[in-house]
């Protein structure tokens, strides 16, 4: 490791995406490089660093602003406002860090960068600086942003889609932003945005791992070349060679993780159904309801993550009834929940980092997929790596107990059950092979650091 510090050298700053499923692959992405001997400084909101008070001994952090200190995206009156807000103040912030460090014994060389803000390309490129644009979502799903953007698949689509390298996807396999025409036009223009400078980049970095989407991989980088650097886990899970990396180090909560973990310990092996739906979902009343009975119905063990502004939304008494068999918490260690020999299935909304967290460590999952990317990874989990099986929602929208407790039957018991947990091993292994030493995604990373140090 001393021979490989004096080796490499520079200064990488990294600037995500103001949410935790962007904040948390970057950082862990910086903590990669900076175990390779770079120096990396992490960029994150003024609003986040106060709320989220990093942890990082490797990787040293700093902030830009996004107009919004005191509350965030939450303080914004519209996703407009906001983005645009976040390129304006973001853009001079950025410019105002990277002259603080030049006047510092370790000026900054490159600006890695999460595609959803391509304005930290052109500061970067103002500098003369290294640009590398970070993509956080799967590779399929970059690919398809990439043919809207540039007019190769025609809007709005019809049914069914071939891309080179995807399967053959229907509507509801395509992003919920194309699928749905009009949702959320602020945050569908951001997402094909992400490839209106992407040419001018030094490099392009996606936060997948080859072999998990080898034919979309080499399809994409026909026409954009590509790096692969997945899956952006703490070490510990995967290859073990970043020492003490045993978490983000950047959490929106903060609780005691012992409640989830004792609870756990006392069951048996593959009998916990896992049940969240990440920071963001926001699931109906009646869809609540559905989803509470639905576990009960399977007679299976469950950890269900609530956030507390969707307690009101549960079925009232459902969490005294349901003691010995659920217990439902704020808020969870999800890695440690999901490498836990109790859990059995991961009742996911398929985000992509929780998508690759139950990939990389083994767990065959039930998708109900909400809104951007998730529809396309659930795709991808159910047809493609094989690994789970995706609810029916019927016509009113909802997915109905009946389904739900089909579903978790399907993957903890019978044949097809035994082919997701069989499959489930088999990438747990193939993840773990990519990050290793002289892997796919190691010798990316070399490589990658090896530009910085010799351009």
């Amino acid at each position: 490791m001393e021979k490989e510090k004096k080796r490499y050298g520079g200064h990488v700053l990294a600037v995500p995406y103001p949410s935790q499923g962007h904040v948390n692959p970057m950082l862990q992405f910086s903590k990669c490089l900076a175990s390779k001997g770079l120096k990396a400084t992490l960029a994150t909101t003024v609003f986040i660093s106060r709320s989220m008070r990093p942890q990082s001994g490797l990787v040293q952090f700093d902030t830009i602003s996004d107009g919004y200190d005191d509350g965030g995206f939450m303080e914004a009156e519209s996703i407009d406002a906001y983005l645009a807000r976040l390129e304006a103040i973001g853009s001079k912030t950025l410019a105002e860090l990277i002259m603080k460090y030049e006047k510092s014994e370790h000026p900054i060389r490159c600006i890695v960068y999460d595609a959803f803000l391509p304005w930290a390309l052109d500061v970067a490129k103002q500098f003369g600086l290294v640009g590398a644009a970070f993509f956080t979502q799967p590779c399929a799903v970059n690919y398809i942003y990439y043919y809207a953007y540039h007019g190769l698949l025609k809007l709005p689509v019809s049914s069914p889609v071939s891309i080179p390298g995807l399967p053959l996807l229907h509507l509801p396999d395509m992003p919920s932003f194309i699928y749905v025409p009009g949702s959320y036009p602020a945050y569908f223009e951001m997402v094909l945005s992400q490839f209106s400078n992407a040419e001018k980049a030094d490099l392009i970095l996606v936060n997948t791992f080859y072999k998990l989407e080898h034919e979309v991989v080499d399809s994409m980088s026909k026409v954009s070349p590509l790096m692969t650097i997945g899956p952006t886990i703490p070490s510990i899970y995967l290859d073990n060679r970043i020492e003490n990396d045993k978490d983000y180090g950047l959490n929106l909560f903060t609780l005691d993780p012992s409640a989830c973990t004792n609870w756990l310990s006392s069951k048996p092996i593959g009998s916990v159904i896992y049940v969240s739906f990440g920071s963001m979902a926001n699931l109906g009343e009646q869809q609540m309801e559905e989803l509470a009975w639905g576990l009960k119905g399977s007679n299976y063990y469950f950890l269900w993550v609530v956030r507390a502004s969707e307690e009101a939304k549960l079925p009232k008494g459902f969490a005294e009834e349901m003691e010995d068999k659920g217990l439902l918490v704020n808020w969870s260690p999800q890695l440690e929940v999901l490498a836990s020999e109790a859990v059995g299935c991961f009742f996911t909304h398929c985000g992509w980092n929780s998508t690759v967290e139950a990939l990389s460590l083994g767990v065959p999952m039930v998708g109900m997929p909400q809104w951007t990317d998730q529809t396309t990874n659930t795709k991808f989990v159910e047809d493609v790596w094989r690994v789970g099986i995706r609810v029916k929602v019927d016509d009113d929208g909802i997915v109905r107990r009946e389904e739900i407790e089909f579903c978790i039957r399907e993957v903890m018991e019978g044949e097809r059950g035994k082919e997701m947990k069989n499959n489930a091993r088999k990438w747990k292994e193939l993840a773990k092979e990519a990050v290793d030493e002289g892997g796919t995604s190691d010798k990316n990373i070399d490589e990658f650091v090896s530009k910085l140090i010799n351009p």
